[in-house]
Formats: structure tokens, C-alpha cells, sequence
């Protein structure tokens, strides 16, 4: 997939109420995107992210990507490179493209982000791996089933830059 130069794409002015973002189901979460490359003129991707305890990736990298999160409840564990960070309610990490990294959601409720894509071409990958959201809430036996998710992710992610590098982070 060729991604559009983000030199001459145009960016438009968004405003998108509260709960009113496309919704989609990836990895067991909930992703509400409030701004989309498209919108930005490929500069920034904005996303409204809900995962549940327990949620870990593996650690991997974004090739073209520079990612941030800003938390705003719950809890979890970040590995940047060779640091490991405990992020709870009002912190921000952001990662240059190309630094390895994973997370593990901690805690015993839901954590709760905005996603920052830097260009914003990352947050496209979600509704091709996963399914369209039918309301705003964590998916159940509605969502897509894990293995057929992965098998998906491994499809689509090197067209994104993704590469995944090494293990999730353990659970303790």
C-alpha cells in the first residue's frame, strides 16, 4: 500500500463532537478515531483508545511512524528501547519512529488514551485488522476472534511499517 505524500495532501479543519468518531475493534479494545490522516493531510493521526487489563503487545517498532500516548485512566507498564516506564492517569510517552517498544495494561480496570500518530498513517492499520464497532464499549464474542485477528496482523502490519521485534512484556 503506498501511503500519500504528506506534502501534498490537504489537511481540512474536523470538529467531531464527543462519541460521534468511527469506531473499531482491534486487539479486544475499543478505537475511536478522532482525527484520520485523511483529515491532516497525512500529518497526524488522533485516536481514543480503551483497552482492557491484561492487554499486551508484543514489543515491535513503526518504521515510518513516531507514536505518543497520553493516559487518562488506569494504569500501565511501557517498554521504550531499554527503559521501562509505570504510566498512570496524566502521563505522556512518546516514541521516535523506529524505537522498539511495548505495553501491558496493569491494574484491574480499563485504561484509557488518546493515540498520537506522527505522520498519521498508523491508526489506518486498526479497521483493517479488526471490525467496525457497533457501540462505544470494549467487544465481547462480537469481536473478532484472536487467532483469526493475529493472522491479520501479520498480513497487513509490514504494509505499515510494523515490524514486531521480540515478546510481550510479562504479566508481573
Amino acid at each position: 500500500m503506498a501511503l500519500p505524500d504528506s506534502s501534498t495532501a490537504t489537511a481540512q479543519v474536523v470538529h467531531r463532537p464527543a462519541g460521534t468518531g468511527p469506531t473499531t475493534w482491534a486487539m479486544g479494545s475499543l478505537f475511536e478515531h478522532l482525527l484520520t490522516a485523511e483529515e491532516s493531510g497525512g500529518r497526524l493521526g488522533v485516536a481514543l483508545v480503551t483497552q482492557p487489563p491484561g492487554t499486551a503487545t508484543p514489543l515491535h517498532r513503526h518504521t515510518r511512524e513516531a507514536e505518543g500516548f497520553y493516559l487518562l485512566a488506569g494504569s500501565m507498564t511501557y517498554r521504550a528501547g531499554d527503559e521501562v516506564f509505570a504510566l498512570g492517569v496524566g502521563d505522556l510517552i512518546w516514541l521516535p519512529a523506529g524505537i522498539p517498544h511495548a505495553f501491558r495494561v496493569t491494574g484491574e480496570q480499563p485504561v484509557r488514551f488518546l493515540g498520537l500518530s506522527d505522520p498519521g498513517h498508523l491508526f489506518d492499520l486498526y479497521p483493517e485488522v479488526g471490525l467496525p464497532a457497533t457501540e462505544r464499549r470494549l467487544p465481547g464474542a462480537d469481536g473478532r476472534p484472536m487467532a483469526e485477528e493475529i493472522a491479520r496482523w501479520n498480513e497487513v502490519g509490514p504494509r505499515y511499517g510494523l515490524e514486531v521485534v521480540g515478546p510481550p512484556l510479562p504479566a508481573s
